[in-house]
């Protein structure tokens, strides 16, 4: 018997599935080949190898889109492949991409190792990659205990600054602590449902999720699958911040490496709301009674705690976390009307593609304003900056333009679909309360493009504020930033594209 499950199992083992991840995994074991291989002064291809592999897996997951595993089970039922997973893959890539953009800013200033920081970021996207193909609790933990790990590493990368250190050990100590509670969840689950011998004699364990999802709909009203539900969430409300999981957000976004902070914000949180997803609508939909109340509840607090913890921020990367967890909120009400209104997960996606162009653009600028420390980004650094870096000033005026939901930018086309998908769903007071937040983050955006575009007056005989070390982008950063901001307009205008590769109806 035991022979036959394994037979059927490695049957189900088709490896091109996982090319992509596969060409990540390799290319980053030859990053370290190649520094030992290569003479130092060579090593700065190694950067360059990094950013080669991951556009051609970006090109080729494009060109193959639409592949012929699409609806498929592999690997004995692991991984499944579907047109989230697909959508999740070209984020996560397009995130690394733009990662290793912001990495070759900020590296070259610091004595740390870079071959290391790519090779890791290649992990971790691959990682990040195969979490948004889970079909099983067992590959979900596994992958997103992977990428939890690459980011302990990252988050401490600048092991020569305190402010980073005590970033590495926070994150390390509630990361753990959020992985213990969605283990014990798992383990619930697994309890209530157990094994399951199916019509065709195959096994199957509380493990699956198509499995779970039986269980849960002939057996409404379980307590301890309830309970092993409601900690899985608990453990993914701390991937992505959501309130009360959200108090090691400023002290690590502050302390991390801009690139591993801006990694952080937009592939980090992703990963999480694809896993929501991925639970919401093919395990969970039987325990939506219980679970629409919590998630309602959890986006209230996270977007009035998110935008009122902004208002008195002065570290700019302490502002954009805490304004993070303000965005996360927006996206659980996105995933609470997803019960009932099919297309809100598209919606979902929509507004993470936004955040990522408008929240990439804002990093960008970030990376160029920082000085020597890279944790004491003070808002008073952007003093006349649209004056002395025109294109950084206006990169960095439509970036928070965007996060902020100003029309007619692509951040306020995402809120305004997930906002009627509340509708749609009925959650008018949840609505009332995003719409609140949105109002009130204006205050804290709006300041920060007004230390940028408008000089403070200073009287007579005083002071007048230093001059503060900038580095001017290259051809390359400067193209970068100019598309980022270009296609947070054009979104604005034009969605057509990306809402029918959506499926927005």
């Amino acid at each position: 018997m035991t022979t036959d499950l394994l037979q059927a199992a490695a049957a189900s083992n088709h490896w091109l599935a996982i090319a992509p991840e596969l060409i990540l995994g390799c290319a980053a074991l030859v990053l370290l080949v190649l520094e030992m291989a290569l003479p130092r002064e060579q090593h700065g291809w190694i950067p360059r190898f990094a950013v080669l592999a991951q556009t051609v897996v970006l090109a080729g997951v494009l060109l193959n889109f639409e592949t012929r595993w699409l609806g498929e089970t592999t690997f004995g039922g692991l991984l499944r492949h579907s047109l989230p997973g697909q959508i999740g893959r070209v984020f996560f890539l397009l995130s690394s991409l733009l990662v290793s953009f912001l990495a070759s800013v900020c590296l070259p200033r610091t004595r740390m190792p870079r071959t290391e920081f790519y090779h890791l970021i290649l992990v971790v996207t691959a990682a990040l990659m195969l979490l948004a193909q889970s079909n099983s609790f067992v590959m979900l933990f596994v992958a997103l205990e992977t990428v939890t790990v690459g980011f302990y590493i990252l988050v401490s990368y600048f092991r020569d600054n305190p402010l980073t250190l005590e970033a590495g050990l926070k994150y390390l100590v509630l990361g753990a602590l959020s992985s213990a509670i969605m283990l014990f969840g798992i383990v619930l689950l697994y309890g209530a449902v157990g094994r399951v011998t199916g019509a065709d004699g195959a096994v199957h364990t509380g493990f699956e999720f198509g499995t779970v999802a039986t269980f849960l709909q002939n057996n409404p009203g379980n307590f301890l699958a309830t309970a092993g539900a409601l900690l899985v969430l608990s453990g993914v409300a701390f991937k992505i911040g959501a309130f009360p999981f959200q108090i090691w957000i400023p002290d690590v976004y502050q302390g991390a490496p801009t690139p591993v902070t801006a990694f952080l914000a937009v592939a980090s949180k992703a990963a999480g709301f694809a896993v929501l997803l991925t639970l919401v609508r093919n395990v969970f939909p039987p325990l939506a009674g219980v679970l629409v109340p919590v998630l309602s509840l959890l986006a209230a607090a996270t977007i009035l705690f998110g935008n009122l913890a902004a208002l008195t921020q002065r570290n700019t990367k302490r502002l954009m976390g805490l304004s993070g967890v303000s965005h996360a909120g927006y996206l659980l009400l996105g995933v609470g009307a997803s019960f009932t209104v099919p297309w809100a997960a598209g919606a979902v996606w929509f507004y993470l593609f936004t955040y990522l162009l408008a929240a990439m653009a804002v990093f960008g600028v970030m990376a160029y304003c920082a000085g020597a420390d890279d944790t004491a980004q003070d808002l008073d650094a952007y003093e006349r900056l649209a004056k002395d870096q025109p294109l950084l000033g206006a990169v960095l005026a439509v970036g928070v333009g965007s996060l902020a939901g100003i029309p007619p930018l692509a951040g306020f086309l995402g809120k305004l679909l997930i906002f009627i998908a509340a509708f749609e769903a009925h959650l008018y007071g949840l609505l009332a309360v995003a719409i609140i937040g949105v109002v009130v983050s204006i205050y804290y955006y709006f300041g920060w493009i007004k230390t940028a575009f408008f000089v403070d007056w200073h009287p007579p005989g005083t002071t007048e504020p230093p001059a503060f070390s900038r580095s001017a982008p290259g051809w390359v950063g400067a193209a970068t930033l100019v598309l980022l901001t270009l296609a947070t307009v054009l979104l604005g205008f034009y969605q057509a594209p990306l809402a029918g590769w959506l499926a927005l109806k």
